[in-house]
């Protein structure tokens, strides 16, 4: 028996090195992600939120604000409640976006607008005020840019288009619509 016993010895002590090794792993491998990180909490809440961005002479260039900000940490994301938009370049007619929610890219650069986006650019000399309509817009305030790859209603004086998938230049007036656009301009009047 003992001649038995003799060869499977190593072969259990080497099973059972190979379980506590597995156990180890697995135990070290949970601690490292702290608890807090595993879980998606705000670790901030700021209600009534208000960020303004100036160019070099001091002047305001962008407002952000929301009715509230949350910033989680598991993945550095900041989501926004009724954010509000209002770019106001010099040379450029003022831009307000509205919506129901939005979020922030990671370096706070980027701002994504989600449900019931409203966007206003108002009247200049040469033209319109000029009002957007969609379900999700990217905006880029550095190019002064405006994306969706959704539908998207355009309408102003006397016109209107739709179609998926748009972008928008507000330092040039610049509009791209991408797919499916239709168009209803209506005959302009004539003068007495």
């Amino acid at each position: 028996m003992s001649l038995s016993f003799t060869r499977w010895f190593p072969l259990a002590l080497l099973f059972a090195l190979a379980a506590l090794s597995f156990w180890l792993e697995r135990t070290v491998r949970e601690e490292e992600v702290h608890p807090a990180l595993r879980r998606h909490d705000p670790d901030y809440i700021v209600d009534r939120f208000t960020i303004t961005t100036f160019n070099a002479e001091g002047v305001a260039q962008s407002t952000l604000s929301a009715a509230k900000m949350m910033h989680y940490p598991d993945d550095d994301s900041t989501d926004l409640v009724a954010p509000h938009v209002v770019q106001s370049r010099p040379r450029e007619p003022r831009l307000t976006l509205t919506a129901e929610r939005g979020a922030l890219s990671q370096d706070g650069t980027d701002v994504f607008l989600y449900d019931n986006v409203l966007v206003v650019r108002e009247a200049n000399d040469e033209r319109p005020q000029t009002t957007m309509r969609t379900s999700f817009l990217h905006i880029v305030p550095e190019k002064s840019l405006v994306l969706t790859d959704r539908d998207v209603a355009v309408s102003e004086e006397g016109r209107s288009l739709t179609g998926r998938g748009m972008e928008y230049h507000n330092e040039t007036g610049e509009m791209f619509l991408r797919e499916r656009v239709r168009g209803v301009f209506e005959p302009g009047k004539k003068a007495p």
